[in-house]
């Protein structure tokens, strides 16, 4: 499946990349909203891009290859394989000035979904590893080793899903017959034990479980509090930092943080209220049903 960056046209907007400005894209995924900020900064412009996926670059380049196309090789890009909360200590390191903008979609691009081997999507069956790091904590060993107090706080607090507790106990008792390895066995497991009315089917029983063990296991929600604690040692005065999220207690944590830097007179908000993707959108990419985008810039 092509990746399709979510709401373009309105990050673009947001961000408004001059030619010759310095942007950082922090969560650089498939590269369709790196590739349209290269095109607007031009040669002059420089693009750090981070990914802590470490198979990013690689399908980055396997695409360059393909479309003989230059893209992350272009020597205006600096391509760093690290988690997103080492920017400001990268800037330091390479030493690079402040950044003009700063965009982070926290979404899944299609290809590592698709290329990753690791179980974060139940649509192919693959070990549950989980993680994005090479040898951090994985989801066998929440599934199979965590108590079921425990698994169920995660299922029900990071996925905010009504039948944690069935799910749990189904986890625990298919657990004591055999180790439960992979994504198609866990999505099983899941499937089977929730009501078969589940959400009206409008979604798959087993998203919010896999989406909340991927979020506990890659601290996903203390590395976003991490980075908005440092937007003023990354992003220069009238630098604009752009936030997409696809989780409910993630838009909390950027709407409640924006707000409170309102508040404290260090930035205005480019977005009053989420901007959400159009009806056309959502149509021709159905991952952007649950994207929202806040802005603001720094004053």
């Amino acid at each position: 499946m092509a990746h399709i960056p979510v709401l373009l046209n309105e990050v673009i907007e947001l961000l408004n990349p001059k030619n010759g400005e310095f942007f950082i894209d922090g969560t650089f995924g498939a590269g369709g909203h790196s590739k349209k900020i290269l095109e607007m900064i031009g040669e002059k412009g420089l693009l750090l891009a981070f990914d802590w996926d470490p198979s990013t670059e690689l399908r980055a380049n396997k695409k360059v290859e393909e479309r003989n196309e230059s893209f992350l090789t272009k020597k205006n890009v600096i391509f760093v394989n690290d988690n997103f909360t080492r920017i400001k200590d990268v800037l330091q390191e390479k030493k690079l000035p402040k950044a003009d903008g700063l965009l982070l979609d926290l979404g899944f691009s299609s290809d590592q979904l698709s290329d990753s081997g690791k179980g974060f999507s139940f649509k192919k069956d693959e070990p549950l590893i989980m993680s994005y790091s090479e040898n951090g904590l994985t989801a066998y060993e929440v599934i199979n080793s965590y108590s079921e107090e425990d698994i169920e706080g995660i299922i029900k607090d990071l996925g905010e899903e009504r039948f944690s507790k069935r799910i749990t106990k189904a986890i625990i008792n298919n657990r004591k017959k055999e180790p439960i390895k992979t994504s198609f066995q866990l999505a099983k497991i899941i499937r089977n034990a929730v009501p078969g009315n589940y959400e009206r089917r409008r979604i798959d029983p087993a998203t919010r479980t896999f989406q909340a063990l991927r979020i506990f296991i890659n601290s996903e929600l203390e590395n976003l509090k991490a980075i908005l604690d440092d937007l003023e040692l990354i992003l220069k005065k009238e630098g604009r930092v752009v936030i997409i999220s696809f989780h409910s207690l993630e838009d909390r944590i950027v709407k409640n943080y924006l707000r409170n830097l309102k508040n404290e007179k260090k930035v205005e908000l480019l977005t009053r209220k989420p901007i959400i993707a159009s009806w056309q959108e959502v149509s021709s990419n159905p991952r952007s049903r649950s994207a929202k985008l806040r802005g603001a810039i720094l004053i």
